[in-house]
């Protein structure tokens, strides 16, 4: 096996580790309700990310904070016995990440080259521009959920919740696609070393 199938593979047992708490989260949900969903989403989430640790002694930041709120949301309405704590989880943090993306941009940072700068090369100047659209989606989809949340069964919350922000979450990112594409700064090939 090469070291790339090697790569491959370890990352899609990173993907599925990181999408198995929402697929238990949408089973238990149909099977028990929500209360119940999010406590098999809590302990799936801590399952996962101990397993991740396990095999590769690393855990993302983003994982971190995102378990942390599973955690806090979802034991605040476990314990509380009220829905309203895990459905407002996902605007805070849609929020949260507007808001990391706008004060960096306003401290001269540029916090989405920093994640994606390895991958993709483009200017500082279209780094902000797309930062900036970040921001404006993160903080679309917080109004989003409580809107979906306030104004539709749970059922269509639920749904909102696993297909819903995913979907529009790649759309956006494809929709972003041609402006990287312009902007995308091509590397000069390695010379060879007998000139």
């Amino acid at each position: 096996m090469t070291s790339e199938t090697r790569k491959q593979l370890s990352q899609l047992n990173k993907s599925l580790l990181e999408f198995s708490p929402l697929v238990v989260f949408f089973i238990t949900y149909k099977m028990k309700g929500l209360l119940w969903a999010t406590g098999a989403l809590l302990i799936a989430t801590l399952l996962a990310v101990t397993i991740q640790f396990a095999l590769t002694r690393k855990i993302s930041k983003m994982q971190l904070i995102t378990t942390g709120m599973v955690v806090v949301f979802g034991g605040l309405t476990l314990y509380l016995q009220d829905p309203f704590y895990f459905k407002i989880k996902v605007s805070i943090i849609n929020v949260l990440l507007g808001a990391a993306l706008a004060i960096g941009l306003l401290m001269r940072k540029l916090f989405l080259k920093d994640m994606l700068g390895s991958t993709v090369d483009m200017p500082d100047a279209a780094w902000r521009t797309l930062s900036w659209r970040w921001v404006g989606f993160f903080l679309a989809l917080a109004v989003l959920n409580v809107v979906v949340w306030q104004g539709f069964s749970e059922d269509a919350w639920v749904n909102f919740k696993a297909y819903g922000l995913l979907g529009l979450t790649m759309a956006f990112a494809m929709a972003n696609a041609p402006f990287m594409a312009r902007h995308i700064v091509e590397k000069p090939a390695n010379p060879s070393a007998d000139g």
